[in-house]
Parts: structure tokens; sequence; C-alpha cells
């Protein structure tokens, strides 16, 4: 019962995320537009706050994660083990833009107030599930501290395409995909220095050694 009360919850929660929607383009994510589309929605007052306890923040983090949910199923029906991990990461961060593009105005608002010092928590928990996410359909395993850190570079990644994206004009947003390309590139660069570091400095004498007084 519990199960399809929580799957009934959800539901009922996309369904006023749909409705804001439109709203939200023009005047924000507000505890007014939640309202509207709650009453669109056909919920009554205590059923909102329910859903909604924290009104508008609620309402951008049911947004956001309605856009993973999506997201995940889009790269599901791809076949992205036959891809090379730089395709994979490329091709999670179109798929979510993809799902964004038909409220971009909307989605450019949600952004820009999860920018605001005060929400600021609410904008790094969404970032991490999203980023979380994207590597988890990429079929990334880790565990150790590459977890954390694959997670936190592809952060600075989808976040600086994101503002990129929303200023983008071009043909096919043909510039936000030179840009996401360029990004990722920098990294896997990054990445191969790193490796070449490691390797190189495992050929090294443990330094301990050389620091131990004569005849100890």
């Amino acid at each position: 019962m519990a199960k399809a009360k929580k799957s009934g919850d959800a539901a009922l929660k996309q369904k006023v995320v749909e409705a804001a929607l439109p709203n939200a383009a023009f005047d924000g994510f507000t505890d007014a537009v939640l309202a509207k589309a709650g009453g669109a929605a056909g919920l009554e007052k205590a059923e909102l706050e329910r859903l909604f306890p924290e009104g508008a923040r609620s309402l951008i983090e049911a947004y956001s994660v309605s856009v993973d949910i999506e997201m995940e199923e889009l790269l599901g029906k791809m076949e992205l083990s036959k891809m090379k991990i730089r395709q994979r990461i490329a091709a999670a961060v179109l798929a979510r833009l993809s799902i964004l593009k038909p409220h971009k105005e909307a989605a450019r608002r949600a952004a820009a107030t999860l920018t605001l010092p005060m929400h600021a928590a609410l904008g790094a928990k969404l970032m991490y599930q999203t980023v979380d996410a994207m590597w988890r359909a990429a079929g990334d395993t880790a565990t150790d501290f590459n977890f954390y850190s694959k997670r936190g570079i592809l952060a600075g990644v989808y976040g600086a395409t994101l503002v990129r994206w929303f200023n983008d004009t071009s043909a096919g947003e043909q510039v936000t995909r030179d840009f996401l390309a360029a990004r990722i590139e920098n990294v896997m660069q990054f990445e191969k220095i790193k490796g070449q570091a490691k390797k190189a400095f495992a050929n090294f004498p443990d330094l301990s050694s050389w620091m131990k007084p004569k005849g100890k």
C-alpha cells in the first residue's frame, strides 16, 4: 500500500510540474506558480502542501528529479556500452538538454534560482543527483575516491555546458555541442596526463627511505 501511494504521489507531482512549467517560464518558480499549478492539477491545498512541503523549492526539486528520470529512460534506449566513455558522457549531457529544451526558459529560471546563496545546498544536491545518474547510465562502477572525483568533474562539465546552452541560438545548437566536446576533451587530456604522472612516480624510489638518518 505504501509503495502504491509513493507511486501515486510521483504521478501527482509530475502532473503539477507539467502544469507549472509554462507559467514558470514567465514568473519563475514561486509559491504562486505552484498554487496555480496545483489547482490546474486538481489538488486541494492540503494535498499540495503535503507533496511540496517546501513550496517552490520542492517544485524545483520535483522538476529536476523528473528530468533525471526521463534522462535515464532515454539513455536506457541507447547502446551506450558500444560507445567510448567520452561519447557516453556527451550522450548523457545532450539527452538531459533535449528533455529541458521544450521548456528552456523555465529551466533557465530554475537554474537561476538555484544559484542564489539561500538555495546553494539544494542546488548542490540536485547537481549531484543528476551527474550520479549520468555516470550510472554510462556504466560507472567505481567505488573508491574516483567515484566522487568523476562526479565532481562531470558537475563542472555539465554546469558549464548548461550555461552555454541557455544562450545558444545556433542551428541545431551546434555551439553547445562543440563547447561540450571541448570540455570533455580537456578532462580526458587531464586524466591522461594524471595517469602518465602516476605511472612515472610509481618508478621513483621510496622518498621516506632517503630521509632516514644514515646508519639507521
